[in-house]
């Protein structure tokens, strides 16, 4: 990663060359905030950090979550009728500082945050410990002043690169994201795959021919031989989204926690195997 001298480390950047250092992958599950509701969300967080978890990337629900899949659309709905919105995640992280301790990057769409006001929400999010920001409808053209933005705030924020990115788009996004590259590995919307696209490895290639920033890979990965392959091809992390939200949805009230914990662990497994 690109550091300058007058640069100092985010919580990101430490925690991922702390695993690089470990020679670990980064394991990074998704979960909506407030489903099925913000009490529950906040004891899965404490558990998914307690089986494995090296960040968390939390959703704040939106009712038009184009990016998203079936499974993250219908857990967004969810929280959205359980009275989940953008303070009250905020909210739930603040009530959690001393007890989370992994780096949180949030997931929200540009139009909520816009209407919060995004200075404002920047500096409560930050406040809450709050470490980056993934906005995936945000255009590289406009991501150059939200990101001064975010990074006056002490958080990252960090860009897509897609399938179907154009090398020297790619080469720009790779240049200008913040903590980490988010690779999506799939066209299309987030959701389960039965296999991953071989096309990845090349992707990872090329985006570490233009920049030493961290890859994590994320859209479609579901099992412990997804994550293998994304180790095997390089990568710096694995997020994983869908397989957590169904889980959830899923489980009942007294199980889902320990559902979703298990499952995690699982994942932690699947990014500790050595070959």
């Amino acid at each position: 990663m690109q550091i300058t001298k007058n640069e100092s480390l985010s919580k990101v950047d430490e925690k991922f060359r702390e695993l690089k250092n470990h020679q670990k992958l980064a394991l990074m599950p998704f979960i909506m905030a407030g489903d099925p509701n913000i009490e529950i969300t906040s004891e899965i967080l404490l558990k998914l950090q307690e089986n494995g978890a090296d960040l968390i990337e939390l959703g704040i629900p939106y009712s038009d979550p184009l990016a998203d899949g079936p499974v993250i659309q219908v857990a967004a709905s969810r929280a959205l009728k359980s009275g989940t919105n953008t303070r009250i995640v905020i909210t739930l992280l603040e009530s959690l500082k001393g007890k989370l301790n992994i780096p949180i990057i949030l997931f929200s769409y540009l139009n909520p945050l816009l209407c919060f006001g995004f200075e404002q929400f920047c500096e409560m999010a930050s406040s809450a410990g709050v470490s980056g920001l993934i906005i995936p409808d945000l255009p590289l053209e406009e991501a150059f002043k939200f990101s001064k933005i975010v990074s006056d705030h002490s958080m990252d924020l960090i860009l897509l690169v897609a399938p179907t990115t154009p090398f020297e788009r790619m080469k720009k996004i790779s240049n200008h994201t913040k903590g980490f590259t988010y690779l999506v590995s799939v066209t299309g919307v987030t959701g389960e795959r039965n296999k991953m696209e071989n096309r990845v490895e090349n992707l990872i290639d090329n985006l570490k021919k233009v920049n030493t920033i961290p890859i994590a890979v994320g859209f479609g990965i579901s099992t412990p031989e997804h994550v293998n392959r994304v180790r095997e091809w390089g990568a710096d992390g694995v997020i994983i989204g869908s397989a957590f939200v169904k889980r959830i949805s899923n489980s009942s009230e007294k199980d889902v926690v320990d559902n979703v914990g298990e499952f995690c662990k699982d994942m932690r497994l699947a990014a500790d195997q050595k070959n």
